[in-house]
C-alpha cells in the first residue's frame, strides 16, 4: 500500500464519526439517510463524511439511482493493519532484549 493511500486511511479514520460510520457499516451495508439517523447533522455533512472515507477507500457506493447503499471495504484496513504490526514486532522485539539483558543482571548479581 503506498504511503499516500495509507495516510488518507489513517486521516480518514481520524474523526470519530467516520470511525463510528464505518463501525455501523462493518455490521452491514446501509443508505445514507440510514447512517445520517444517530448524528445531529445535516444530510450534507454527512455526505461530507463519506467523501472522505470513500476518497480513502474505505466506503464505496455503487453507481445507479438514490438511494444507494453505502459498502464498508474492509481490505481497504490491511495496509493500515500490516504498517502497525511492523512497528508492533519491532517494540516486542526491543522488549524482549531488554528482559534478557535484565534478566542476565540479575542472575551476575550476589546474593
Amino acid at each position: 500500500m503506498p504511503v499516500d493511500t495509507l495516510s488518507k486511511v489513517f486521516a480518514a479514520l481520524a474523526d470519530p464519526t467516520r470511525r463510528d460510520i464505518v463501525a455501523r457499516l462493518s455490521l452491514a451495508d446501509a443508505t445514507v439517510n440510514q447512517l445520517a439517523e444517530p448524528y445531529g447533522m445535516s444530510l450534507q455533512a454527512v455526505y461530507k463524511h463519506l467523501r472522505v472515507l470513500e476518497e480513502a477507500g474505505v466506503v464505496s457506493r455503487a453507481a445507479g439511482p438514490q438511494p444507494r447503499p453505502v459498502h464498508f471495504e474492509a481490505g481497504s484496513l490491511d495496509g493500515m493493519d500490516e504498517w502497525i504490526e511492523r512497528y508492533r514486532r519491532q517494540a516486542d522485539d526491543r522488549y524482549q532484549r531488554l528482559d534478557r539483558v535484565l534478566a542476565e543482571m540479575n542472575e551476575e548479581q550476589p546474593t
